[in-house]
Formats: C-alpha cells, structure tokens, sequence
C-alpha cells in the first residue's frame, strides 16, 4: 500500500513507528503540515516527499490512501477532499467533534466509495482479542452485567495547551478524547448500548472547558446492565478496567491483561505487558497496536482483509457519548439512543 500522511499530532510517534516496522508492506509517498517549517523538517527525518497542500496529495496518483492525523476540527473538509479524489482513509480517533459531524464524515466516504478505518487500536490489544473470541464462543455465556473504568490521569499542563479539552477543537473532554477507545472496545465485545443515564462535571483538578469526569448507568441492546466511570483527574493514573460478567463466568480486561473466572472455580490469565497511556504521559504505550490497525487497512485496501474499525461501526460510540452528553445536561434524564 502506498501511504500519504496528513498532520503529525500527538499519536504521530506510535504510528511513525509502526510504518516503519511495516516498511516492507507499506510505502510512504509523503506528508503534508500546515505548518511548512514543521512539514519540511518532517519530510527531511523521515525521507519523504513534503506534500505542498491536501490538494496536492489528492492529485498525487501514487498515494493509495492517506493516514489523517490531524485534530477533530479539520476532519470534514479533509475527508471530503481525499474521498473525492478516490484515496482510502484511516482516520485517527474521533471522527469528528459531534455526532452530527461524524455521520457526514462516514457518509461521504460511504458515497465516493472509499474505505475509512478508524484507529480504534484497543481492539487489536491480544488480551482484548483473546476476551472477544471467548465472548463470541460462548464460553461467558449470556452478559449480564458490565462494569468499565477509566482511571487516568492528565496533568494541568496538557490541558494548557492550545485547544485541548475544548469543544470547538476536540469536541469534548475525557469521553470523547480519551475515554472513546474503552467505550468502544467495550461496545465492540458487549454489543450497542441501548438508554443512559449520565453526569458530566470538571472537576476542581483542572482548569478546562470540558469534562474531566463522567459517570453514567448503561442498558445494553442484549438486556445487560452496566455502568461506566471515566475521568483524567485520578492521580497517578492506572490502567482502564472493564468487567464482564457473564451467566458461566466473570472476565475481567485490565490494560491488556485478562482475567477469566469460570462459575465451576476454574481461572485462566493472560497477561499483557506495557502501559495504555493512563498517566501524566499519554504516550507511554507500545506501537504494536497501531502496526496492528495500519496492517489489517493495508491489507483491507488490497482485498485480502475486512476492516477491524470501519468508520460506520465507530459511529456506535460516537453516539454513545452524545447521549451521555445529553443525559447529562438534562439532569441525568434516561436518554434512548435511538432517539439520536
């Protein structure tokens, strides 16, 4: 696959890492940055062709597909660009800041007949794979219940910066920036969910536009009840938990490592090692899960694969957090997410 990038953010470190493992399957042609300072030092360190514009890496017949690595705010104009001109699109996580915004994004490219991925790279963490095969074989048995926590910590100084944890840049704060990536493995392994009951707060730990902390009550499509807590104010920050209790046994994935707990006594764990990102740098994880998401879109763009997060399928959790938004602001009323 011949590869472009567009912007170079704050993922941009675990995904030049992984294309670099994957230089043999995949081929970059360039990069492009609004910043030409910053896109030609790029382009220098990572000898490749420093793309002028996005228009420019439309017309380039070379480029396959482009890596969108931008903030949320640029989304729609580039995807509309980029799926006109026919280039496949892996889009880091969010689609875009509303729910509204992310639909268009996914139509447009449903429209011009492009494929979008979504870096959603929790889904390709082993623990989290292991669990969704036990899941699919039955060996849980019916979910009954559903326990996620996101206990992660972000100092004041990430917040300083320039558009985080707004709504006009990033749409929102902890779930939508954040706490996406275990919802959505959470829906991924659980099925959609179906009403919430939510509260969103900052807490007295930041000084920030959105929420830094949100807990909500969840009915799943399938009748399991569960409840989600999630926030960058718990100081130091540790791994995200998500529990699943199901009618032959309990699995508990904690960062990448499972737990399994059989109603006969038996136990099995799998144990991952490395961070998920929870603490003051939210960095501190391995690359292998973006080399996981960029192989499966490579292979995807050549017909040899499905996609592992379709841009449709992310839509789940996109709407999702807009009703734990809505819910919240209207005094944690039961908000139906078919309502949306």
């Amino acid at each position: 696959m011949k590869l472009a990038i567009i912007g170079l953010g704050m993922a941009a470190r675990a995904h030049v890492s992984a294309l670099e493992a994957l230089h043999d399957r995949v081929d970059l042609t360039g990069l492009y940055m609004r910043s030409e300072r910053r896109r030609i030092s790029a382009a220098e360190a990572m000898q490749v062709r420093a793309f002028s514009s996005i228009e420019e890496i439309s017309a380039d017949k070379d480029t396959e597909a482009v890596l969108v690595l931008t903030p949320p705010d640029a989304r729609l104009e580039i995807i509309s660009t980029l799926a006109a001109a026919g280039k496949h699109i892996l889009l880091e996580k969010p689609l875009e800041r509303t729910l509204a915004a992310a639909i268009k994004v996914v139509e447009t490219a449903e429209q011009a007949g492009v494929m979008l991925g979504m870096v959603l790279q929790h889904r390709v963490r082993p623990g989290a794979v292991r669990l969704a095969e036990i899941i699919r074989s039955g060996q849980l048995g019916d979910i009954a219940m559903v326990r996620v926590e996101v206990p992660w910590w972000r100092p004041q100084d990430y917040y300083d910066q320039p558009g985080r944890g707004t709504f006009e840049q990033d749409g929102g704060g902890v779930l939508i920036t954040q706490a996406i990536h275990v919802l959505d493995l959470m829906i991924s392994l659980c099925g959609p969910v179906k009403s919430v009951q939510a509260m969103l707060a900052t807490t007295r730990l930041h000084a920030m536009e959105a929420e830094d902390f949100a807990s909500a009550g969840l009915v799943f499509e399938n009748g399991a009840v569960g409840n989600v807590c999630t926030t960058t104010a718990a100081f130091p920050g540790s791994a995200e938990v998500i529990h699943i209790d199901g009618t032959l046994g309990t699995a508990v994935l904690e960062g990448g490592s499972l737990s399994l707990h059989w109603r006969d006594g038996n136990s099995e764990s799998f144990e991952e090692k490395g961070s998920s990102g929870g603490g003051a740098d939210p960095m501190a994880f391995p690359y292998d899960w973006h080399m996981g998401i960029i192989e499966n879109f490579a292979q995807a763009v050549a017909g040899k694969a499905d996609l592992i997060a379709p841009g449709r399928d992310a839509l789940k959790v996109h709407r999702l957090i807009a009703a734990l938004a809505k819910s919240s602001a209207d005094d944690g009323r039961r908000v139906e997410l078919a309502s949306l």
